[in-house]
């Protein structure tokens, strides 16, 4: 508007100037003054054209600027969603563990209370065992199960799979200790050396040898000694258990043996682990 303005003026003063009869003083001023004026006009000309072309630009700046808060909202929005999904997880996982971690306590109190059970039921066999500990017998804790060893000589007379006097002794010393403690499973393993059988009768090999005399053990215990027979098993190693890899007569003995496995029932643990 104002350059509008000017250029008026500057008009009004031509028309005057072709009206009037100006002085040559005057008539200089007056072109001075429109020259002036015109040049202050295109100056501020460019002026707004340098206006517009930053103005422009400015939006333009504006426009990007909007669309990075846009992305980057998205960005957020999205990261906050993570956050809120991870967040979830993380307390379930805490959760989670938390009942993990109370579950491991539960065990570990039941294995202690196994270690307790196993290490007094070796105590009481070692007493109750204690005279037939020079014949060949031995009692001790392995993995967490007790193991009662019997050589053959204090079982069976050489070669064979009936059990001696001396034998059902021990044994009869072994099952009443077991009668009263009806929370121990038991199994009776079989083991020989190495040699072949020989002139063994019906006795084919170890496997047969170490089989039998499994049984046996078992059958005394059960049917003479009156153990449950539920909580018994019966299995023969042959000759491929060895306590003693040397080949001495000694060796070979320590390796024909009765092994009575004795483990707590841990039906309270197993309950547990399968929830």
């Amino acid at each position: 508007m104002k350059i509008k303005h000017l250029l008026l003026a500057a008009t009004l003063m031509m028309a005057l100037h072709s009206c009037v009869v100006l002085s040559p003083k005057k008539y200089k001023a007056l072109l001075a003054e429109r020259d002036s004026l015109s040049t202050r006009a295109v100056s501020l000309e460019d002026e707004r054209t340098r206006l517009m072309t930053d103005t422009a630009r400015l939006h333009s700046q504006i426009a990007k600027l909007n669309g990075s808060y846009s992305e980057l909202d998205k960005k957020y929005n999205s990261l906050d969603k993570n956050y809120s999904a991870t967040s979830t997880k993380v307390s379930e996982l805490s959760s989670d563990l938390q009942k993990r971690e109370a579950r491991l306590k539960e065990v570990e109190e039941i294995l202690r209370k196994r270690d307790e059970a196993t290490n007094a039921l070796k105590d009481k066999l070692q007493k109750a065992l204690l005279g037939f500990q020079q014949s060949g017998l031995s009692v001790d804790i392995r993995n967490g199960k007790v193991y009662v060893s019997l050589t053959d000589k204090l079982l069976f007379p050489s070669g064979s799979i009936v059990i001696d006097d001396k034998g059902k002794q021990a044994l009869k010393s072994l099952a009443a200790v077991l009668n009263k403690e009806a929370d121990i499973n038991i199994a009776v393993e079989g083991h020989t050396d190495n040699k072949k059988v020989k002139n063994l009768g019906q006795i084919k090999d170890n496997w047969d040898l170490s089989v039998l005399r499994s049984t046996s053990v078992t059958s005394y215990l059960t049917e003479v000694e009156m153990i449950d027979p539920k909580r018994l098993t019966a299995t023969g190693k042959g000759e491929f258990q060895p306590i003693d890899a040397g080949n001495t007569p000694e060796s070979l003995s320590k390796n024909r043996r009765i092994e009575i496995v004795l483990t707590p029932k841990l039906d309270e643990l197993y309950n547990l682990i399968t929830k």
